[in-house]
């Protein structure tokens, strides 16, 4: 975009801007820290009631239980970096945000591409949970999924057109039911556990290091790190809200850090009892493992139910997640800026319902634990990313002001981004299609970005401002 030299074209470019920048606007204060850390929960909380004993079949219960905690350090780690960059460049983008402003429009894309990919693709996985839940329950007499895939996608894309606000309430009241439904699971399982059943997993003597704490030997650990991901996967979205966030310097690394801390309880809850209540071989295998822990009891049927809450909210809160990712690359111009339109309740409409109908469509492949690998592939790749932006900024520019500053630093972050490195390479273990599709999703991104997008970025968005600004006082600098 040209820069006008005469004062009647500069009012007529600025009026400009205004009124691009006024049709894609979303409304402020619409959440406190509560209402945060009940969004990064939500996010995730769904995890905790199944996929993740599947990594009981890869590593066994010492794998999986030492992937979980190698994983919650790398979580713990970048939710602080994630924190500081929050407080200090808060924007609708998030992820995408940090690394445009430290690594350049190449950067910023990449990383909000990886983001979208994850976010796009994780309730598509989160339907056909929806569904087979559904079936199972045997509810409104459904035999057919994909009926379900409809609704829910239907849904709650309508409910998020009424408004931030209305939609995070709603997210949060869910959330709630499914954390009571984890305190019934914990309660009744207590009596149930036996340490024994922890490691009744036959050890394989052709594997390196086999045990019956790790009965697939040490390459059972890596090969479980994609399920332990699932303990946290999409913790990280917090900050796409901080446009929508009263006090986002303040709120925002206060709602992801509690939402963090809060999961790795839950996890460790679900990890050691749902285990040490069926046993690891019997509930590596399932695909209702809370409820299969705890048999035919009156709190299994009760926590079979509350689980459909658990899986609706990830699926509700996810794409609040991609439509706010989506119309922040659509502000910017990264993506077609149609997507960043708001509605008259400061929606962003079409960044709400193209990302659905294309999730949609992916749901009726069924393919569920593949859709969930692809998801993970592309949020470790993000992950990667966004650590490399929160060291650049560090050394680059020690003196941009940080309401919140990470403990440890570079450290901190150095750290996640080993293990980030490692999680990239390991759901290569777990799902070598999913994550071949992924990458090829990724390369149509970069693509189109190198071929066209990167020519048509708005100057007067809040991102490229971001960037612009800190070029400037470099140079003066």
């Amino acid at each position: 975009m040209a820069i006008p030299t005469d004062k009647s074209s500069h009012e007529d470019f600025h009026n400009e801007d205004n009124a691009y920048l006024a049709k894609r606007t979303l409304k402020s204060g619409s959440a406190g820290w509560l209402l945060l850390a009940g969004l990064g929960v939500s996010y995730v909380i769904s995890g905790d009631y199944a996929g993740w004993n599947n990594g009981l079949a890869q590593g066994g219960f010492g794998g999986l239980l030492i992937a979980t905690v190698v994983i919650a350090g790398m979580y713990l780690a970048m939710v602080l970096g994630m924190a500081e960059m929050s407080s200090a460049l808060p924007a609708a983008g998030g992820g995408y945000t940090f690394a445009r402003r430290a690594l350049g429009p190449w950067g910023g894309f990449a990383t909000g591409a990886a983001v979208l990919i994850e976010y796009a693709i994780a309730p598509a996985a989160i339907a056909t949970f929806i569904g087979a839940y559904v079936e199972s329950l045997n509810l409104f007499g459904i035999t057919d999924g994909w009926w379900v895939y409809l609704a829910v996608y239907a849904l709650f894309i309508g409910i998020h057109l009424t408004g931030a606000g209305e939609a995070l309430k709603a997210m949060f009241v869910i959330t709630v039911i499914a954390l009571v439904g984890l305190v019934v699971f914990a309660v009744s399982a207590w009596d149930l556990f036996d340490a024994g059943k922890l490691t009744d997993i036959p050890a394989d003597p052709a594997a390196v290091g086999s045990s019956s704490f790790l009965p697939f030997g040490y390459f059972g650990i890596w090969a479980a790190v994609p399920f332990a991901i699932w303990f946290f996967l999409a913790v990280e979205g917090v900050p796409l809200a901080a446009e929508e966030a009263r006090e986002p310097e303040k709120n925002v690394p206060k709602g992801i850090i509690i939402s963090m801390l809060v999961l790795i309880v839950t996890g460790a809850a679900v990890l050691f009892l749902a285990t040490g209540a069926l046993g690891a071989q019997a509930i590596s295998t399932s695909g209702n493992p809370l409820v299969e822990a705890l048999g035919d009891s009156s709190a299994a049927k009760l926590v079979n139910y509350i689980g459909l809450a658990g899986l609706v909210a990830s699926f509700f809160s996810i794409v609040y997640a991609y439509s706010r990712q989506t119309f922040a690359l659509s502000r910017a111009g990264y993506l077609p800026t149609s997507l960043s339109v708001t509605n008259a309740r400061k929606a962003p409409m079409l960044a709400l319902i193209v990302p659905g109908v294309i999730g949609f469509a992916l749901s009726l492949t069924g393919e569920g634990a593949m859709l969930l690998n692809m998801a993970v592939f592309g949020a470790a790749l993000s992950y990667v990313l966004m650590m490399i932006s929160h060291i650049v900024l560090r050394v680059r520019e020690p003196q941009m002001p940080r309401p919140y500053r990470t403990p440890g630093g570079i450290l901190t972050t150095a750290f996640a981004l080993v293990i980030a490195c490692a999680a990239v390479i390991a759901t290569f273990l777990v799902d070598r299609t999913a994550a071949t599709w992924t990458l090829v999703a990724f390369a149509g991104f970069m693509a189109y970005f190198g071929l066209y997008s990167r020519h048509h970025l708005v100057a007067s968005s809040p991102d490229e401002e971001f960037a612009a600004l800190a070029k400037a006082e470099e140079e003066l600098e």
